[in-house]
């Protein structure tokens, strides 16, 4: 008799089950079963906590994601899908690391309404998870010139971290500062979106190749989780440490 179908194909559904050789003549008698491929699982740094939503195994690994270390000793974990979209950024980090360690970690780009409110927001909580961040509200001493500033806090971070929220939107389709900053970042392909209070769907309205770069939505995380998870992203540890 022919063999079974379902390691390869599933029998999730019932024509499935009526297709294969071996089981289409049993499909009316009882139940079809299914078969899931294991999902492999990557190495962890060890405890602590599943912000990404990961399942924690008894070793450390997480189910289909990874998890990393941030420089206070944290770790927070992210699923699958986030890790695509961190693991690039993490390998810029560490890359630049090497060639500049005296740069920071971050440049926050952000729009300028937001200066005090969520862009204030996340980089306490970037600098609650020990990375060092460019932010102009901290790093532009009055009578600076703010474009000169910037410019320079672009030449001295590693990576930059985009905060995508209805005023950046306006701000970009004004071509206003955040524009400039973002044309930038664009061109050293070391930048990660966050949206914030809307939508990449809405990003790609105004900005389709910021929307094409993978990010983090904090409607699928917190702003909280967010932080951590892009602190450990640029926190560069070695990789035995992650």
């Amino acid at each position: 008799m022919s063999g079974c179908t379902a390691p390869i194909y599933g029998h999730r559904t019932a024509s499935a089950a009526a297709n294969c050789p071996a089981c289409r003549n049993r499909s009316s008698r009882r139940p079809s079963y299914s078969y899931s491929p294991p999902v492999p699982s990557y190495r962890g740094g060890g405890g602590g906590s599943s912000a990404g939503g990961a399942s924690s195994g008894r070793d450390g690994s997480f189910s289909g994601g990874r998890s990393r270390r941030t420089r206070g000793g944290g770790s927070v974990s992210y699923t699958s899908a986030e890790w695509r979209s961190i693991e690039p950024l993490a390998r810029k980090a560490e890359e630049q690391a090497r060639q500049h360690p005296e740069r920071r970690d971050l440049f926050l780009c952000h729009a300028w309404e937001d200066r005090t409110g969520c862009a204030a927001e996340l980089y306490d909580l970037l600098k609650s998870n020990d990375a060092t961040v460019w932010f102009s509200e901290k790093d532009v001493g009055l009578g600076k010139s703010l474009l000169r500033e910037i410019d320079k806090g672009l030449v001295s971070s590693r990576i930059g971290i985009v905060l995508v929220t209805p005023a950046l939107l306006k701000s970009l389709a004004a071509e206003g500062i955040a524009d400039k900053e973002l044309s930038v970042l664009l061109a050293t392909d070391r930048v990660i979106p966050v949206a914030h209070g809307t939508t990449f769907d809405s990003l790609r309205d105004v900005s389709p190749l910021l929307a094409s770069r993978s990010g983090l939505d904090t409607a699928e995380s917190s702003l909280e989780e967010v932080a951590a998870k892009v602190a450990a992203a640029a926190a560069a540890l070695a990789e035995d440490d992650a």
